[in-house]
């Protein structure tokens, strides 16, 4: 039986009202996330049907980890949101396990991908930087220009993209995308467009940490999706690693798939 989850809607700075498309009831203009899968301690989802309905995600985990098959993981390992992005968000990176860990009191690290879900014309990401080390992103951090370094991307709705861990990235205005992650919260900004938040206060940046995590002279990630036709239906496999595998079916009519193990 499927477990169906209760929203949870994150107000956001640069959010908007574009996920009320979706058919969530939304409390104010600047609703930027909304966290569909989450066992995460910043949100975690609640079950709305069946036996379990009114218990959190985290606890049906913990205590029946037979509805999830064999995943070896103590914790629930993935994060999914919808993402609307009236303004861009900021420039920032996502540290690796072994760094959050470390830093972060034993937490996971965050590497995702992104699925367009809708974007304006001319709309744009970042994924990475032209920047081959440390001291050269300090620098343009240090006088302003870090824009100047970014690696900008024009995108589409139907395209995909991974962001590995340590990578610069940001969603720019206009944007609607579907996120598929590690179940993580951590984010090190390194600009934020000089935004304060409701208070009139600076938005905090975490530049040293950032600087810490940056994969330098790090490609460009490559998706490389590959489609087949079961029962009639178009199955495309879009990325898989270590911490999720993402798939995409385009289905007419009905489908009855077990996934393999």
């Amino acid at each position: 039986m499927p477990l169906f989850l209760q929203p949870i809607l994150k107000t956001k700075l640069w959010g908007g009202q574009r996920l009320s498309e979706f058919g969530y009831q939304l409390d104010n203009d600047t609703t930027g996330e909304c966290w569909c899968v989450s066992a995460h301690p910043n949100g975690t989802s609640e079950i709305i049907n069946g036996p379990y309905q009114g218990q959190t995600l985290d606890r049906i985990w913990s205590e029946h980890r037979e509805l999830f098959g064999d995943f070896p993981s103590k914790d629930f390992p993935l994060l999914t949101k919808i993402v609307d992005a009236r303004e861009s968000l900021s420039i920032h990176v996502h540290p690796d396990n072994s760094y959050a860990y470390e830093h972060e009191n034993g937490q996971y690290g965050k590497s995702e991908c992104w699925y367009i879900i809708d974007a304006e014309e001319d709309a744009e990401i970042v994924i990475g930087t032209l920047a081959e080390s440390r001291e050269e992103v300090a620098n343009h951090v240090q006088h302003g220009t870090i824009e100047s370094i970014l690696r900008y991307i024009k995108v589409k709705p139907g395209e995909f993209y991974f962001i590995p861990a340590g990578t610069v990235h940001t969603i720019s205005s206009g944007i609607l995308a579907y996120e598929t992650m590690q179940s993580s919260d951590i984010t090190y900004r390194l600009y934020d467009f000089n935004r304060q938040d409701n208070q009139y206060n600076d938005r905090p940046l975490n530049i040293e940490k950032a600087l810490d995590v940056i994969q330098y002279n790090a490609p460009l990630p490559n998706i490389l999706p590959e489609s087949e036709i079961i029962e009639n239906h178009k199955c495309t496999h879009i990325v898989s690693n270590d911490f999720f595998t993402l798939v995409k079916w385009e289905i007419s009519g009905t489908l009855n798939y077990m996934k393999p193990r």
